[in-house]
């Protein structure tokens, strides 16, 4: 189950650096305004907050994918922290968006799925 866990945990880290680059290199463009329902407007009023909420996706992946490699090397304990952390960060984030912003459930699910799966995927191959 460790392996499935850090299987599920590095696809949500690649969402992760997916959304990093919609909202901190591509937020005005027309893909980027398409999946988050913004005007041209409301995308250029609103980019500085963007690209720093996409390098908190981007960080949150970085600190999956290195606690993976640190589980590879042998230190399950470091490396399954990081993993845990990131990705239950991830997961927290998602549960955020979706009770600040019902309409936004869908989008939160497409976040926090993944990750959630990981993580309890991962602390049952732990604890077993």
């Amino acid at each position: 189950m460790i392996a499935t866990g850090l299987v599920l945990t590095a696809l949500a880290a690649l969402v992760h650096v997916y959304i990093f680059v919609l909202e901190s290199v591509l937020w005005t463009s027309d893909r980027a305004r398409a999946t988050f329902g913004t005007t041209r407007e409301e995308a250029e009023a609103t980019r500085a907050l963007a690209f720093n909420q996409g390098f908190y996706n981007l960080f949150l992946a970085i600190a999956v994918v290195v606690g993976i490699v640190v589980v590879a090397a042998g230190h399950t304990a470091v490396g399954a922290t990081l993993v845990l952390t990131g990705a239950g960060s991830m997961v927290a984030a998602g549960l955020v968006l979706m009770l600040s912003d019902r309409t936004k459930t869908s989008a939160a699910l497409k976040q926090a799925v993944l990750p959630l799966l990981g993580v309890v995927a991962l602390v049952v191959g732990l604890v077993a």
